[in-house]
């Protein structure tokens, strides 16, 4: 018998060549609306920082606005990149939301910069950038400032985050992460971890992360037992060809980004997959390619569904996450849409 998967979605945002940022987020919106009627269980949205891709620079005010767009689905950061914050500023942030939505909000950490080099020395200036060093000291802080607690001998323990006094619930803290540092971390402090896969260059060691967070988890009053979600990388489509068709966008898009880094040419959003199915790399773009979309899980409804529940039983978990990115809304909406379908998810009873 085949487990029952908990299905979520992370949004990143894309932006279309030639198209503006507003409209991209305002496809996160209505994106999250649509995989909400579908039955999807959590929905998060990312942080990128001075490109040309991704719309989503602010997690916490995206998230705001999806959930005064929806009635009942999950959501949050995938996730709040917390080495360029302050832990009570990011805090403060998300307890705001959970006043206006409680039991509804998610909160993912990571730890990577979400940007170039300059951009982080941007995000930080005229002061210096956080020492990646403060990472685990600043999760522990922000879950200390989210549930009204930090160590008594904590230099600012006296600090209070608002608004207070601490909501009967707080935000759901994850870890987000793509090696084992993270899961490392996530263990010490009994957290839930979720991992990236959908990089497309991670599969291969990621069920060892899993393991090694598995095995050194400590329980903890937030989670008491090991909490693994993996997220993929999907384009579903009514055939495997047209599935290939359509992601032709997003693996020309991520290819160019290797030109990009190499040349500092900037290159502006998706192309329709009319165009990128027709173009040609260069070699070691096409190698690159070759090997990201390696770890990607694309086809027909049947496939996609086999390659998910692969995804799970290598992990060792039913939470799996998805992350579509296409040229056209309508295909991103069609593909979760079809995987929904697939899986037998149950559409909330009352509409949102």
């Amino acid at each position: 018998m085949q487990p029952a998967l908990t299905l979520s979605v992370t949004d990143q945002s894309p932006m279309r060549r030639g198209e503006s940022p507003a409209e991209a987020l305002r496809d996160t919106v209505r994106l999250a609306q649509a995989v909400e009627r579908l039955g999807y269980a959590r929905y998060w949205v990312a942080e990128h920082h001075n490109t040309g891709t991704y719309a989503g620079s602010s997690p916490e005010i995206l998230a705001g606005q999806i959930l005064a767009a929806t009635g009942r689905i999950r959501v949050g950061s995938g996730g709040v990149m917390l080495s360029h914050y302050s832990a009570l500023k990011v805090a403060e942030q998300f307890r705001v939301l959970e006043s206006f939505y409680p039991g509804r909000v998610d909160l993912g950490v990571g730890r990577a910069p979400g940007s170039d080099q300059a951009t982080m020395l941007a995000l930080a200036y005229p002061k210096r950038p956080a020492d990646i060093e403060t990472f685990p000291q600043q999760v522990a802080d922000l879950i200390g400032y989210l549930h009204g607690g930090l160590q008594p001998d904590h230099p600012f323990a006296a600090v209070k985050a608002q608004p207070g006094p601490p909501p009967e619930s707080a935000p759901e803290v994850w870890l987000l992460g793509s090696s084992d540092y993270s899961a490392n971390l996530a263990a010490y402090l009994g957290l839930p971890f979720a991992f990236a896969d959908f990089f497309g260059n991670t599969g291969k060691h990621g069920p060892a992360v899993a393991e090694i967070y598995r095995r050194n988890f400590r329980p903890s009053a937030l989670c008491p037992a090991p909490r693994v979600n993996v997220t993929a990388q999907v384009v579903c489509a009514p055939t495997e060809e047209e599935a290939r068709f359509v992601a032709s966008s997003r693996n020309l898009s991520r290819a160019r980004r290797m030109i990009e880094a190499q040349t500092g040419e900037r290159l502006q959003g998706l192309v329709p997959p009319e165009e990128a199915s027709r173009a040609e790399l260069p070699g070691a773009a096409a190698d690159y390619a070759a090997q990201f979309t390696s770890g990607y899980l694309d086809g027909d409804p049947a496939q996609v569904k086999r390659a998910l529940l692969d995804l799970a039983e290598r992990y060792e978990t039913a939470d799996v996450g998805i992350v579509t990115i296409a040229y056209r809304l309508e295909d991103r909406v069609r593909s979760y849409e079809l995987v929904a379908r697939e899986f037998g998810l149950q559409r909330p009873a009352v509409p949102a």
